[in-house]
């Protein structure tokens, strides 16, 4: 008998109650799915949604059944089929809940979107020392932008912004001061892009870019893409986003009052420090690692991938020609600390996930330790190995086709993409041949 492969993890509902995923993978028996679906009839759970794909693990297919669970015994349910499965996994976002069970994590894009809204601060909220807390017309402007954020849904358009001219001069301020300082600061491809991203997306001191422009650029030149969002994620949720080549961004403008100063991410940071870096395709793969690590890992390994990324998307720093050359995004985006990290005043360090991942730092001063890259292409492969010795009973691998991610937990499924991977190997072999 072939094993049913399950697994299982508990979300919000179309609702927003609390409900069960299960996926499964059955034998190609007649009317297998059905006598599997009599165990929640039996058990009187809601069954919410359901839909079928062809099984890459097993012959056969795929089931996906969403289940309410606040109606009907679902653990009863759960127990039933786990007796007549060969293998059984829980993903869960109650997984401290439960010994077997592995995080939650999105299996494809679309997923991205019942956690977007689950901001950690900020959003329309403000805190009593940021700069427009007691400023009620731009607590209202950032209800606008908080709107745009937890209206979104993945696969429409981001709505275009009207940026006020105070919004303009803000974005002027900031624009001016850190481009005088690129050319010698930057890193190579900062400045290689930046002249594609004026000519592309309407980079400009005049006028703040749109999201859904750049967005649309950064898809056609290495397939990341942007998504609105109201304020600071969960590093869980925010890194996962990563995995599936999709950044979150901001699109509301720090207040006019400290052009110089924001305690939050703002469309500055986005535009100015996170972009021109994502379309560098040996960049924007090694972020893409950090994302694909953090799918399924455990707290403590969230929290040492989320100092990595702190360290090297946020406040990269790397040796190109024998100089030292900023290419994190707090350092693109903060002119004071551009200069600050170039000063020869705080300590450099070769980057070293396993180190790099327990370093302490500090959110609201310059960091007094930074750590050093050879290239992206090497702190890519120290990603990846890295990733190797984070506790999963599975692998993983997206899929840029059907933008889902991929399990990676049995023979026959491995062996099926390494006669993918053969096929191209062939092909680059039969091209380079022709030179």
């Amino acid at each position: 008998m072939e094993p049913i492969r399950m697994t299982g993890h508990f979300s919000k509902g179309k609702d927003g109650a609390e409900s069960v995923s299960i996926i499964f993978s059955l034998n190609e028996a007649v009317g297998a799915l059905a006598e599997s679906l009599k165990i929640f009839k039996r058990h009187q759970v809601n069954l919410l949604h359901i839909e079928s794909r062809s099984s890459i693990r097993v012959p056969g297919y795929e089931f996906i059944v969403e289940v309410d669970s606040s109606v009907g015994d679902v653990e009863g349910a759960l127990d039933n089929i786990k007796q007549e499965s060969s293998y059984f996994q829980i993903i869960t976002r109650n997984y401290k809940e439960n010994a077997e069970a592995v995080p939650w994590f999105p299996r494809k894009i679309q997923d991205l979107d019942k956690f977007a809204n689950q901001i950690l601060s900020y959003g329309s909220e403000l805190e009593s020392d940021h700069p427009g807390f007691t400023d009620p017309v731009y607590r209202a402007r950032r209800k606008e932008f908080a709107d745009i954020a937890f209206n979104y849904k993945h696969g429409t358009p981001i709505p275009r912004v009207n940026y006020t001219e105070q919004e303009r001069g803000v974005w002027r301020v900031v624009f001016k001061n850190l481009t005088r300082l690129y050319k010698t600061h930057a890193c190579y491809e900062h400045n290689h892009v930046f002249p594609l991203l004026e000519e592309n997306c309407g980079y400009s001191e005049d006028d703040i870019p749109q999201l859904q422009v750049v967005s649309d650029f950064l898809k056609s030149v290495t397939g990341f893409q942007l998504r609105p969002v109201a304020g600071l994620l969960s590093s869980r949720d925010f890194l996962a986003g990563l995995a599936f080549r999709v950044f979150h961004s901001t699109q509301y403008i720090r207040h006019h009052t400290r052009p110089n100063y924001t305690p939050e991410p703002d469309v500055c940071h986005e535009l100015l420090g996170h972009v021109p870096l994502f379309a560098d395709p040996a960049f924007a793969q090694f972020s893409q690692e950090i994302g694909l690590a953090s799918l399924g890992a455990s707290d403590e390994y969230i929290e040492k991938l989320a100092t990595c990324y702190w360290f090297t998307i946020e406040f990269g720093v790397t040796k190109q020609n024998g100089q030292l050359k900023a290419y994190g995004a707090g350092l693109l985006s903060s002119f004071g600390e551009l200069e600050w990290c170039m000063s020869g005043k705080p300590e450099l360090r070769t980057f070293d996930p396993e180190k790099t991942g327990e370093q302490k730092y500090p959110i609201t001063e310059h960091q007094p330790v930074y750590f050093v890259t050879d290239s992206f292409e090497s702190a890519k492969q120290k990603m990846i190995d890295f990733a190797a010795t984070i506790p999963r009973p599975f692998g993983v691998r997206y899929d840029p086709y059907t933008e889902t991610i991929q399990l990676l937990d049995s023979k026959r499924q491995i062996q099926k993409l390494i006669t993918n991977i053969n096929s191209e190997i062939r092909t680059l072999i039969d091209a380079f041949n022709k030179f």
